[in-house]
């Protein structure tokens, strides 16, 4: 549902009404198990290209959902409608569509009441934050590209969403999350920057240190030299590691573990990355986007998944974990990439010891050349320099690359301490910049 300005539906479906929808879901339900879910959101977003701006959306969306399930049989039902009659329609449709359905074997009735954490999901300056905002931040990014002569395009938007899950089997949980995100691509010529932030609170996006950043960027850009492919040493700046850290990431379910179709396959418990790298799950960490329960209703928990290198903890459905005994299915909303002993206080300290390498702003259009043993494709973007005794001395043509994180891992030089880095893919992350050796450039890019 989208609205501009719609004055019957004016906030937000707080915890109080959610809890009433609910329990009238509930109470008109005749199935053996109810479950009853909520997204309500309230966004704006302002995009920019040329240095102007292209839109400014106002957008309002709820959605409620329905699952009726009676023994193995389920059927859901959803709606943008939040009245009585549109609920009670909703309820009758998921009955009839559940007594319709076949058994679904691997259906698990709802989980039963639970303690969640707390984590900072809401700031009340995003919640507030409105067009004008928007159009202020949007005004410093294009005024800060025009006095370089450089053309700007990106957005900037902030969100705030109510989101809640109910069931028949006491199950109650409801939260309120913020969101706000700024991108900026600055363009000098054929050559282009970039940066990109998200966060919880808008005052946290740093608008003029990341439209500087990708100033720079583009400046030093304008004198391009091509370098033949090949193996080089690498400077991953953190967006590049992100990029390379997703597909990992996607790959640790337990299903394609157990199938054998896994590049993880048989690794459990077994050193996959270099021993200094940990990945953990840190909901409650202001600076990363956690949450405080899944779609399922179950608490988000802070959990190690890689340890000292060694692969520690699988990605579970419901009923896969149920099959294997995990009582506590551990979440991966909020990634922390870190790594252990002595790191370098920043990307610069990591430039000026360094002798000759790539330095990789982004990686972008990565695809899965082969999922066995994790190997990736994809282009250097935004940002591609040289970099000789200490210095960045020149630009360079974008390359393409062919390369298993699985591998490159392990080949790590040095690292920094983790910093913000966003991806399409995962959302926001937190992973250091790193020194890579040996990185495979497969060719060079014409474009």
């Amino acid at each position: 549902m989208t609205t501009t300005g719609h004055k019957t539906w004016p906030k937000l479906t707080s915890r109080e009404e959610f809890r009433f929808i609910a329990e009238q879901v509930l109470k008109r339900s005749t199935g053996d198990h109810t479950v009853v879910t909520l997204h309500d959101q309230h966004g704006g977003t302002t995009r920019f290209a040329n240095n102007q701006i292209v839109q400014n959306v106002d957008t309002r969306r709820g959605s409620l959902s329905v699952t009726v399930a009676f023994g193995q049989r389920h059927g859901d039902a959803c709606t943008t409608d939040f009245t009585a009659g549109a609920v009670q329609e909703i309820v009758a449709r998921a009955t009839e569509i559940a007594r319709l359905s076949p058994d679904d074997p691997e259906y698990l009735p709802p989980v039963e009441r639970q303690s969640y954490l707390t984590p900072p999901a809401m700031r009340v300056e995003t919640a507030t934050a409105g067009p004008a905002r928007r159009l202020e931040y949007t005004n410093e990014a294009i005024g800060q590209c025009r006095m370089e002569n450089l053309g700007a395009a990106g957005i900037v938007s902030s969100a705030l969403a109510s989101v809640g899950v109910a069931a028949s089997t006491g199950l109650f949980a409801h939260e309120e999350r913020t969101d706000a995100r700024f991108s900026l691509t600055a363009q000098a010529g054929e050559s282009t920057g970039w940066s990109a932030t998200a966060h919880r609170s808008i005052d946290h996006l740093r608008i003029q240190e990341r439209t500087l950043t990708a100033i720079g960027k583009a400046k030093r850009g304008l004198e391009v030299r091509e370098l033949p492919p090949g193996r080089y040493t690498v400077i991953l700046e953190p967006a590049a590691v992100a990029g390379l850290s997703s597909s990992l990431l996607w790959m640790l379910d337990a299903k394609s573990y157990e199938k054998g179709t896994s590049a993880f396959s048989g690794k459990l418990g077994k050193l996959i990355v270099d021993e200094r790298l940990t990945l953990r799950n840190q909901p409650a960490h202001e600076d990363l986007m956690g949450i405080g329960f899944t779609g399922d209703g179950l608490p988000t928990v802070a959990s190690d998944w890689i340890s000292d290198g060694v692969l520690t903890q699988l990605a579970y459905d419901r009923f896969t974990a149920k099959t294997r005994g995990i009582d506590t299915i551990p979440t991966l909303d909020a990634p922390c990439l870190s790594g252990r002993g002595s790191s370098l206080p920043s990307l610069q300290d990591m430039i000026r010891h360094t002798e000759r390498a790539i330095l990789v702003t982004n990686f972008w259009y990565i695809r899965t050349v082969n999922p066995t043993d994790l190997t990736l494709t994809g282009m250097t973007r935004d940002g591609t320099f040289l970099v000789e005794k200490g210095s960045i001395v020149s630009a360079v043509k974008n390359f393409r690359f062919h390369e298993s994180p699985l591998q490159v891992f392990n080949r790590v030089e040095a690292f920094t301490n983790p910093a913000e880095a966003i991806t399409s893919e995962t959302g926001k992350l937190l992973v250091p910049a790193m020194t890579l050796r040996d990185f495979n450039f497969s060719s060079v890019t014409r474009f």
